[in-house]
Formats: structure tokens, C-alpha cells, sequence
């Protein structure tokens, strides 16, 4: 066991201070406070009985607002209890068939002991679908669309015991598509209820078992995988990304692509065909999101927003970046991304964007002799009891892309404003108002020559 011992009383106040911020610092990567009431809940129904088992409809629900499932896809699994086997699947299918040597004529589906499930894909056949399924094993973030951040499938469960109902399976896993999930175990709840007739009448399965698997980034990855640069119209100086905010160099730095630190196995992998090769940078992130402040006007300010794409080999499809930022308590105006605010129930609004479809839903992967990017301008309107661009202001307080968090630039590494331009900055002097419009008026008054 390890001790830790006080500190003088002139140095007490800052190693206590220390101690909490490291305990906070530690449990904040199991607990989101951006989406405090995010997860995946996956839900067993038990809707028919047969004479050895029971059909049973399995939902894979994401209410994460803006973390979501990307391709290829969810993959889910199990422990059978007892001697489970799945007779037969629509919407989804097993991806190991096991040993069903014991079955003399019915060939079950799958015999394997703990099964792996997958997805569907969209243009399946007709006969192996069923209701709500067959995406691809894509889920929409529930922000961006509630109606596509669920999939469902059906299955046929045997082999159990004369009189026997079943008992939940075990060691539930979510594979989404990487590593990060952890899931609780199945539990009895009430049934699920669903409405027929018009909504006239209450329909209930037989038996509804329920689990919810939470994500965490430090089970999913070593390291970050994106970053934010700063830069300001009034500051020549541009803030980079954290030097190997994402890993360091394997490769020279001459080199065009590189090899991040956390991913070793690959370097004798092909480039060519390794999603995790990256251009040569810095921070070696594989995306950047750089704010960059472009003007200020009398009631409100103009922001580019860029996201950068890094990857030689991978592209982000339906990607999205959550800003948390002070300015989106007032009205702004977003040109070339979809957006929407959370409530997120901080002081400091958040906003969520992702792109239009068939416009910049895509973040293409980099090329020899460009990077894939896309970018948006917004205008966010000045509250004047607040607005003010020392201190750090007018920057992001956190980011995410694809509901990982971003490495921010330290606060002391911010543009600062020229010496002297803090007030004019900080709200613009009525004064000076007035004169520059009496000058503006006085020019307009002079006739052409």
C-alpha cells in the first residue's frame, strides 16, 4: 500500500488541490459529463415460445447524443447458459456456424458456445430481414437521428431442457466497431409494451432481459485521435496542436507518411492498405479541428471551423464535432454544416455539427498532394455583458470528433491580443462608435469629383 505523505502547511493547499484534480482526472474518462446519460442498451424480448426454446427479438439501441456506431459495424456476443443453440436468425446472423455433428437432421445455425452476431447489410434478401434491421451495423448518434440510432433482429433460440424457459445469456460484449464497450449483465426487467390498433391497444412480450454498455476511450485507444489548433485574425501567431499530442514519430522526419507509436504491430504491415498511417506531423494525430477567428463586428463575430482529415487510408462517413463554447448562448448562424445545442446543463453551451448529405458528409482520406478537409464560417452573436476576446474567451473550452475528446492547446499558448487592445476588444467604446459614424457620415457628404 502506498502512503502519501502532507506536505508542509505553505505547500498542503496545492498538493490537495493536485490529489483532486488527478482522482477527477481519472474517473472522467469512464463518465462523459457532456452526455452524462449516454450508453447502449441492448434488450432481449422473449415473444414465442416453442417446444424446446423460444423466439426472442434483440435490440441494439444507441442513446449516446453524439458518439456513434461507424462501419463496419456493431458486433455482439454472448455466453449461452445452459446448452443453447440458435436455431435460426433474420436481420442478423452468427459469424461461426461451431460443431452441430450431434444433430442428425435439423442443422441448427449456429452451435457455437459463446456466438459473435453481426449486422446485416442493406440490400440482403427479403427473406433474411426482419423489422428495424439490416444497416450495416451502423448506428446514428441519437442527436442526429433518432430513427436510425437502433437496429433490431430476430432469433430463434433451442435446445434447452423439457420445461425449461431459458436463462439469460452471459458476458455480454459490444464490439463498436473497435474496443471501448463494456457491458453489465442481462437483467430481468418489466416487459416491453408496444401499442396495436392505432395505439388502441397494449401489446406485452412474454419476458424482457436488459443490459447497458458504456464506452470508454482509455479501454478503446492509448492515445487521442484528434487535436485543435487556434488561431485569430488580430494574432500572426497560430497555436498548433500539441507536440505528439496523438503519439511521436517512427519515421524520419523527410518522410510523407508516418507510423503512430501506439499502433507498433503495424510496421510490417502493408502502408498501402493500414488504416493507421498517417501524414507526417507534429502532434501525428490522424484528424485536427482548427478554430480560427476571422472578424469581429460591432454585434457579433465571424469563426472558421475546419476538420482535417490526416488518415492516407480511412475516411470518416457521417463524422460529427461537438464544441463546447460560451458564445453559442446567443443566436448563431452556421453556413455549410447541419447543427443543433445540447443541454448539456453547464454554463457554456454546447453546440453538436455534422455535415449536409450529399454535400460534406464524407471526410475523405488524405492524398499525396492535399488532405481531405471540410470546413464551415458561423456567426455568433455578441452577448455584450460577456463578449470579450482576452483571457481565452473566444476559444473552445472542449472539443470532440466522433465522441472522442480532442487534445486542447494549454490555455497560456492561446493568441493573445496586441498590448493596449483589450478594451477596444472587450466592448467596443460608445464614444468611438459615434465618431467613426460621424466621420463615415461627413465622407458621404462629399460630392464626387
Amino acid at each position: 500500500m502506498a502512503f502519501i505523505s502532507i506536505p508542509s502547511n505553505n505547500l498542503w493547499p496545492f498538493a490537495l488541490v493536485l490529489i483532486i484534480v488527478v482522482a477527477i482526472s481519472s474517473l472522467s474518462d469512464c463518465y462523459d459529463p457532456l452526455d452524462p446519460n449516454g450508453n447502449i442498451t441492448v434488450i432481449f424480448d422473449t415473444y414465442q415460445w416453442e417446444n424446446d426454446g423460444y423466439l426472442a427479438k434483440v435490440t441494439i439501441q444507441n442513446y449516446y447524443q453524439y458518439r456513434h456506431v461507424d462501419k463496419p459495424g456493431w458486433e455482439l456476443g454472448w455466453i449461452w447458459a445452459q446448452n443453447e443453440v440458435i436455431w435460426s436468425m433474420k436481420g442478423a446472423f452468427a459469424t461461426k456456424q461451431g460443431n452441430c455433428s450431434s444433430f442428425k437432421s435439423d442443422i441448427p445455425h449456429s452451435c457455437v458456445k459463446h456466438p459473435e452476431i453481426v449486422d446485416l447489410m442493406p440490400d440482403s434478401s427479403l427473406e433474411n430481414m426482419s423489422v428495424d434491421c439490416c444497416r450495416g451495423g451502423v448506428l446514428d448518434a441519437w442527436a442526429i437521428n433518432p430513427s436510425k440510432s437502433f437496429s433490431s433482429f430476430q432469433i430463434k433460440v433451442g435446445n434447452l431442457q423439457q420445461n425449461s424457459f431459458g436463462s439469460a445469456p452471459l458476458n455480454l460484449t459490444l464490439m463498436a466497431p473497435g474496443l471501448g464497450y463494456t457491458c453489465g449483465p442481462l437483467l430481468d426487467v418489466d416487459p416491453t409494451v408496444s401499442l396495436d390498433i392505432g395505439g388502441r391497444r397494449q401489446v406485452q412480450v412474454f419476458r424482457t432481459w436488459k443490459a447497458t454498455c458504456t464506452y470508454s476511450s482509455f479501454i478503446a485507444a492509448e492515445t487521442p485521435v484528434c487535436c485543435v489548433s487556434l488561431s485569430t485574425f488580430y494574432n500572426p501567431t497560430i497555436t498548433s496542436c500539441p507536440l505528439c499530442s496523438c503519439g511521436c514519430r517512427l519515421a524520419d522526419k523527410t518522410t510523407e507518411t508516418c507510423i503512430r507509436t501506439s499502433f507498433p504491430s503495424i510496421i510490417t504491415n502493408d502502408i498501402q492498405s493500414d488504416p493507421d498511417v498517417v501524414k507526417c506531423t507534429d502532434h501525428m494525430c490522424p484528424v485536427r479541428v482548427h478554430w480560427h477567428i476571422m472578424s469581429n463586428y460591432v454585434d457579433h463575430w465571424r469563426v472558421k471551423l475546419t476538420i482535417t482529415n490526416y488518415n492516407y487510408n480511412k475516411i470518416f462517413s457521417d463524422w460529427n464535432v461537438l464544441v463546447q463554447h460560451p458564445g453559442f448562448s446567443q443566436k448563431t448562424t452556421i453556413y455549410s454544416f447541419n447543427s443543433t445545442m445540447l443541454p448539456a446543463g453547464f454554463r457554456d453551451e454546447v453546440a453538436l455539427f455534422w455535415g449536409i448529405p450529399y454535400v460534406n458528409t464524407e471526410l475523405i482520406s488524405t492524398k499525396k498532394d492535399q488532405v481531405g478537409s471540410v470546413s464551415t464560417e458561423m456567426l455568433l452573436k455578441k452577448d455584450m455583458d460577456s463578449f470579450t476576446f482576452s483571457n481565452g474567451w473566444a476559444f473552445p473550452r472542449r472539443l470532440y470528433f466522433n465522441g472522442e475528446s480532442c487534445q486542447m492547446p494549454l490555455p497560456d499558448s492561446f493568441p493573445t491580443l496586441p498590448n493596449g487592445a483589450v478594451s477596444n476588444f472587450a466592448k467596443p467604446s460608445h464614444c468611438l462608435f459615434l465618431l467613426l459614424t460621424f466621420l463615415i457620415s461627413q465622407a458621404l457628404l462629399v460630392p464626387c469629383l
